[in-house]
């Protein structure tokens, strides 16, 4: 996997995350004003691989 890092049209700090295959799998969802910022959130994804995984079950 790798992380992309760039500035978007509105000069904001965003990251992709492309899987090995070249897919997209997830962003940073939101624009961020200082690279160090952007880059504290790919670390924050880094870190969650022990987060839990919760499955939302839905009322009909």
């Amino acid at each position: 996997m790798t992380y992309q890092l760039y500035k978007d049209a509105n000069g904001f700090w965003r990251w992709t995350l492309f899987a090995a295959n070249g897919r997209k799998i997830a962003n940073s969802g939101e624009g961020y004003h200082n690279k160090s910022d952007a880059v504290s959130a790919i670390n924050l994804v880094k870190g969650s691989s022990t987060a839990p995984v919760q499955e939302k079950i839905r009322a009909y």
